[in-house]
């Protein structure tokens, strides 16, 4: 698999463009890698996590053609992870030559809200297809299956494990401390590379909920280290930052080196 993280940072952005604080400031002075926009991967180059504001100048900035996107799978409705109507681009009349639907996957709120924005098929442009917690579902040559997230109590929101040829990868944001039936779903099973949810940097909290911080990241390094999970090759990359971290990417990368964790930015490539 090739990973194309094309956003790592939280809802707001980072720097956040409205914001004064310390870490947006010094992001704009920086640069580089502290330029985030909202967090999605692109797995190869036709898998696509997500759809926030941001995927239009991410496309543009990554050199991407998003009409060779064919699978759009959807964690959940918040508006940083969903933007359905700049969907509309892609029907007849907006965008030409596009020889295949776009399949859309969500759980039923992301569906619903989806067509109501779209239409049941625009024109033939797109196809939709609920997801239910794990069930597996094949695209191609790629096995998915959703697993449940420890996030906003109000929705099924969900996260990924992601197998094709041989190689399997778990991508795990937005999420807290994972969901009891996660875990226990995950038992027996191996990660190859893991993406984790690092919204917050240091909160006294090897638990936390909603979303993760780094002694929450290290904590399930370790439980899945334990359990077999995560071999001595298996990567680990952190993701989805906050300006409220307060960190800048370095401050990210000093605080996971000693666990071997990498830090993710904007327009990074891995081949798994």
């Amino acid at each position: 698999m090739k990973i194309h993280f094309l956003g790592t940072a939280a809802a707001e952005g980072f720097p956040n463009p409205f914001c004064r604080c310390d870490a947006c400031c010094n992001a704009r002075s920086l640069a580089g890698k502290n330029i985030r926009t909202r967090s999605s991967v692109l797995i190869d180059g036709i898998i696509k996590v997500d759809y926030s504001a941001d995927s239009h100048m991410q496309a543009l900035r990554d050199r991407i053609d998003l009409g060779a996107v064919e699978h759009l799978l959807f964690t959940h409705t918040h508006y940083d992870h969903f933007q359905p109507s700049d969907l509309y681009n892609r029907i007849e009349g907006f965008a030409h030559g596009i020889d295949h639907p776009l399949h859309i996957y969500g759980n039923d709120s992301a569906i619903n809200q989806t067509i109501a924005a779209l239409g049941p098929d625009a024109g033939g442009r797109f196809a939709f297809h609920l997801l239910r917690p794990f069930e597996t579902i094949s695209l191609s040559d790629t096995q998915v299956t959703p697993l449940l997230a420890n996030h906003d109590p109000m929705e099924t929101c969900l996260l990924f494990y992601i197998e094709k040829g041989g190689k399997t990868l778990f991508y795990g944001n937005d999420t807290g401390w994972l969901h009891d039936d996660t875990w226990k779903w995950l038992q027996g099973k191996v990660i190859d590379m893991a993406i984790i949810d690092c919204t917050h940097s240091f909160t006294n909290n090897d638990r936390n909920p909603n979303h993760m911080g780094i002694e929450t990241v290290l904590e399930v390094q370790r439980v899945w280290r334990e359990e077999g999970t995560l071999g001595s090759n298996s990567l680990v990359y952190v993701t989805h930052f906050t300006h409220n971290s307060g960190f800048l990417h370095d401050d990210f990368e000093r605080a996971f080196e000693p666990a071997g964790i990498k830090v993710a930015y904007d327009g990074l490539i891995v081949d798994l």
